[in-house]
């Protein structure tokens, strides 16, 4: 699932949080950040990149034929291959959550990397001036990887763009998101009903998301509100625990 809270008018999101599956869509990438949003998107392990030091090289041109143009040496690799050259003690633990079964901790570094798939480059070339006039150089990015304690490699990987500035925490919460997002989806499902409808139109559709979505507003809220002393009972409808939970 993803999550991107923007509205036309008052509201920006800081920063955008999503799974692999839009992860490794370049467009989905592009369009946020022609807007000038953030994002932190996981990755699958078998995306390729370069590293960061990894430059194009030009061959001479001895003006026979076309201009010749810039070009690596070597093929990409795959962004588990780069994060396995990263020593275990360049690993950070961080602690991101405090749930009911202690603290949510693991292994954790940041990369900088250069996105070499080919969606990726042809959007760089567009965005170059066109494939004769890219100077070749891939547009640098931040790959966060996780490790947890005990694994014999890397298990987790984000691609992300805010300032060099942020920290590893930032980026791992920022990361982490997605669960809570599960959480209030599963909310959403099974205590407030978004998928009991029998629209079937679009406008149908999207009232009733709009109300569900209202609902869940108010009833986080209501949580957070510290004259409440107890949760609200639970719904009927949401007695039996979300698989997805």
């Amino acid at each position: 699932m993803r999550t991107w809270g923007t509205t036309r008018r008052k509201l920006k999101a800081s920063v955008g949080v999503a799974d692999a599956g839009y992860g490794v869509s370049t467009p989905f990438l592009a369009g946020p950040e022609e807007r000038g949003l953030s994002h932190v998107l996981a990755l699958t392990r078998k995306e390729v990149a370069r590293a960061e030091e990894t430059g194009p090289h030009r061959p001479a041109y001895d003006r026979l034929g076309p201009p010749t143009l810039p070009r690596y040496r070597t093929p990409p690799r795959a962004v588990s291959a780069l994060a396995a050259q990263v020593g275990a003690e360049q690993f950070t633990e961080v602690t991101w959550w405090h749930g009911s079964k202690g603290a949510m901790t693991s292994r954790f570094t940041v990369l900088t990397i250069r996105p070499a798939g080919k969606q990726f480059l042809a959007a760089a070339q567009n965005a170059g001036g066109g494939r004769h006039r890219w100077d070749g150089v891939l547009p640098a990015r931040t790959l966060l990887v996780e490790w947890p304690q005990g694994q014999d490699a890397p298990t987790g990987y984000w691609i992300s763009n805010p300032s060099a500035s942020t920290s590893v925490a930032d980026l791992v919460w920022w990361a982490k998101m997605r669960r809570r997002i599960e959480h209030g989806y599963c909310e959403l499902r099974h205590g407030l009903g978004l998928d009991h409808v029998e629209g079937r139109t679009w406008r149908g559709w999207h009232h009733h998301g709009t109300l569900v979505s209202a609902a869940h507003a108010f009833l986080t809220l209501r949580r957070l509100e510290p004259k409440v002393h107890r949760p609200a009972s639970p719904s009927p409808r949401s007695s039996t625990p979300c698989r997805a939970c």
